[in-house]
């Protein structure tokens, strides 16, 4: 039986400890892990050998290297788009996971965008921009249907 391929798809953090708690998934598709590179993240590489790949790290506050960490990301995910090829992209966000879900929607991935525990009552950035195209959109508080009436609740990954 062929399994579905799956690109798991967060910054670091908080957004990728969320996405880590998915793990549990992992073993029923043919999957990969993107994130950032950071010295905390190093250690995926020996507990998932072959299958964690890194973005650069950059955040919006870095002002001047961001837009062009940003655009090094964006080729950085479609060379990782066209060399994994994903039915499907499963992210908890943020700023690195928009490049590559809007890559995913044009070529034919489906999205499914998991919203961050973090926020209960306000929409995310990247949250905004992945409902209108994502396949399915999870909250994880009921709170957030008012202000993402076609998402599904999901309830709490952690």
């Amino acid at each position: 039986m062929i399994k579905k391929r799956v690109l798991f798809i967060s910054s670091t953090g908080g957004h990728l400890q969320e996405l880590l708690q998915l793990k549990s998934m992992f073993d029923h598709y043919d999957y990969n892990i993107i994130t950032e590179k950071t010295k905390a993240n190093l250690y995926l590489k020996e507990k998932y050998p072959k299958r964690v790949h890194f973005l650069v790290y950059g955040t919006k506050y870095h002002i001047l290297t961001y837009p062009f960490k940003l655009l090094y990301n964006c080729f950085l995910s479609l060379f990782y788009y066209i060399s994994f090829r994903p039915d499907y992209i499963i992210t908890t966000g943020v700023h690195t996971a928009g490049p590559m879900c809007c890559i995913g929607k044009i070529l034919g991935s489906k999205i499914i965008y998991i919203e961050t525990f973090a926020n209960m009552v306000t929409k995310t950035a990247t949250g905004k921009l992945l409902y209108p195209i994502s396949d399915k959109f999870i909250v994880q508080w009921e709170s957030m249907k008012k202000l993402y009436p076609n998402a599904e609740f999901g309830g709490w990954i952690f």
